[in-house]
């Protein structure tokens, strides 16, 4: 689950951003995998944005930690994947507009850019005080709309955003990735997030009422709870039969589920992702990959290196049988077979 959450998560936030990568090949770049139709400029951004939040991660419970200038800096340079092409790391030097994508229409105007420095100074300073005595859902949506607002870098301040407020959670104790990262929830709901910045007004003023946005920021936080819980349930019943169909029908490692995990979605799976998921060598993988395909369960494509994997008809058969959910409808495509199954599934929790 916390795999799934990374992947959509990361792909959320950065393909907002304007970097064309979908939820599959964010999950290879991330497993170590190379997907040939991902731009290595691309793959870099994916990287850097998750080692943002890894690096979020491991500071988070310092008891050192303060909220200062130079570590917004930081994660924005991680965010950038360090390109210095893309100013990552450095206050923007000009003036920024901010545009509606369909009109090409401004609709915001941040700051001037000599007073950006200060700005972020007074943003930490106030993210310090607010932590030690505001809720931490509360401080994430301030950090989130106020660094927004002051728009203080030329690329990347969504995601930067996006992760200050991952970190505001993960100080106040909320450490489960469905409470601290909103990104998945944004990517599918890109209106609503839009909008809520509205209560910006058309140019940068450090007294607007930003009431509207953490209101819709909070929300956002717990319908997204409610909406993983039965995700994460169905999905659990879903991998318990996965590893009993590679352990007991078949007899073969349990860590061949991760083959059928991403099969069973329609997820293209090759050699050097799934080693590199379960840490297995190339023979190994080789070895676990030729077996489930003479079983039936997964079928492959290409050959070589640019051989890839993925579920056959036969696999949600097999989840149908052993989890006695019933015959799934024939005739129809696999993808509403699919979805057949996983929405019986859910009937149970």
């Amino acid at each position: 689950m916390r795999r799934e959450l990374e992947a959509s998560a990361t792909a959320a936030s950065t393909s907002m951003e304007g970097v064309p990568v979908t939820v599959d090949e964010v999950r290879r770049i991330l497993a170590g995998d190379q997907p040939s139709e991902v731009a290595e400029s691309d793959r870099r951004l994916v990287e850097g944005y998750r080692d943002a939040m890894s690096y979020v991660l491991r500071r988070a419970d310092d008891p050192g930690f303060a909220w200062q200038a130079e570590l917004i800096l930081g994660l924005h340079d991680r965010v950038m994947g360090g390109s210095y092409a893309l100013g990552a790391g450095r206050f923007r030097s000009g003036q920024v507009l901010v545009a509606d994508a369909a009109t090409s229409r401004e609709i915001y105007r941040p700051p001037a850019p000599d007073a950006v420095p200060d700005l972020v100074v007074d943003l930490a300073v106030r993210a310090q005080h607010e932590s030690e005595r505001t809720p931490a859902p509360i401080v994430a949506a301030l950090v989130h709309v106020r660094l927004a607002g002051v728009h203080p870098f030329a690329d990347g301040n969504g995601r930067t955003a996006r992760v200050l407020a991952s970190l505001a959670m993960y100080r106040g104790g909320y450490t489960r990735p469905e409470f601290t990262s909103l990104e998945e929830w944004w990517g599918s709901h890109r209106a609503s997030y839009y909008k809520a910045f509205g209560c910006l007004g058309a140019a940068w003023d450090a007294a607007a009422d930003v009431t509207e946005f953490v209101v819709a920021h909070v929300s956002a936080q717990r319908t997204q709870v409610e909406a993983l819980s039965l995700r994460e349930a169905t999905q659990r019943q879903l991998w318990t039969l996965l590893e009993d169909a590679v352990m007991e029908d078949l007899g073969m490692p349990a860590r061949c589920a991760d083959v059928l995990y991403d099969g069973f979605f329609g997820r293209e799976v090759t050699n050097r992702y799934y080693r590199n998921l379960a840490d297995i060598s190339t023979a190994t993988a080789t070895n676990d990959l030729a077996r489930l395909e003479a079983s039936g369960l997964i079928r492959s494509t290409g050959a070589g290196r640019a051989r890839s994997y993925t579920g056959a008809s036969a696999l949600i058969d097999t989840v149908s049988r052993m989890g006695r959910l019933g015959e799934p409808p024939q005739d129809a495509p696999e993808a509403d077979r699919r979805a057949w199954v996983v929405a019986r599934l859910a009937e149970r929790v």
